[in-house]
């Protein structure tokens, strides 16, 4: 059994709902290279050997198209659908539905929930996440206020945003085999907390203010640009921050997240179609939008963002 996940709390939680759905003892998951959408040569060697495979939270239907296995493809983003006959594609977006996170997608299809399934989605749209009952539901049962668990995202995330891969899928491992308390007070990941913590500061106090968006442009080896695009936009509460990473190992990071009001007024799925259509790395949901690029191709690409929100 092979589980190919995205790199973040939201793909990590999914991941261990999988496992414990199928009470699985021996299963190998694997993640891509941290920030970029492909599927590499060390996944796709994983899945010449795997009998069965689960792809969770990546926006990637078009690395699937090929295979020829059994796979389980679970997702919550915008995407097309997957023509391969090999490939079961579960994703509510595709019947008009829209779910805060791929981990309630992958409880719903496996009738298994738990805390996990609601950390996935304060993973991925933040304290909005606390607005649906069934999010607090289960951090209840578990007796987890939302302050721990905005921490235990955080203290998940901090694994991917350190770029450090082997520890992002050992990951899995640690939510299923420790107790909420315990992940709260693991050591590791909250020496790596406190190291991003002030990579954020760093790079937000670049900010540039105009008609309500935030633009930042910093250089940074950590996976920050989404933390630092939430923070703008979900605390500091500016309608729009388009962050760009100017050095992010030799490459550069575009990062786009709008305000919920004004997701009926910024199509981000024209942008992002836009974007691929001229060959970028691109992808992303109906309130955000990432792209790994050319140091050179930073340009062109704000160009195109910002004819749109004109």
């Amino acid at each position: 059994m092979l589980i190919i996940h995205h790199w973040d709390a939201d793909g990590i939680t999914s991941a261990a709902l999988t496992v414990k759905a199928l009470n699985l003892e021996d299963f190998v998951n694997i993640t891509p290279p941290i920030g970029e959408f492909r599927f590499d040569d060390r996944i796709k060697k994983y899945i010449e050997k795997a009998e069965k495979i689960y792809v969770l939270d990546l926006n990637l239907p078009q690395e699937v198209e090929d295979i020829e296995k059994e796979t389980i493809f679970i997702d919550h983003h915008i995407q097309k659908k997957i023509k391969n006959p090999y490939v079961k594609q579960i994703n509510p977006v595709l019947d008009g539905k829209d779910f805060p996170s791929a981990s309630f997608v992958v409880s719903e299809y496996f009738s298994n929930w738990d805390y996990l399934s609601a950390l996935g989605a304060v993973g991925d749209i933040g304290e909005r996440a606390f607005n649906i009952p069934k999010v607090l539901e289960l951090l209840n049962l578990e007796g987890i206020g939302k302050e721990d668990a905005l921490k235990l995202v955080q203290l998940i995330d901090s694994n991917y945003i350190i770029m450090d891969r082997e520890s992002v899928e050992k990951a899995v491992k640690v939510v299923l085999e420790l107790e909420p308390k315990e992940i709260l007070e693991y050591e590791e990941w909250n020496k790596n907390l406190e190291k991003i913590n002030d990579a954020i500061e760093n790079a937000i106090s670049n900010i540039k203010v105009k008609e309500g968006f935030a633009f930042i442009e910093f250089e940074s080896k950590f996976n920050i640009i989404s933390k630092v695009a939430r923070k703008v936009v979900w605390e500091m509460s500016y309608d729009g921050a388009i962050v760009v990473n100017k050095d992010f190992h030799g490459k550069a990071q575009i990062y786009f997240r709008i305000s919920p009001n004004l997701v009926d007024k910024i199509k981000m799925n024209d942008i992002i179609n836009t974007l691929k259509t001229k060959g970028f790395n691109a992808g992303g949901k109906k309130d955000v939008l990432g792209c790994i690029l050319e140091k050179d191709d930073v340009d062109e690409v704000l160009k195109i963002i910002n004819e749109y929100l004109r």
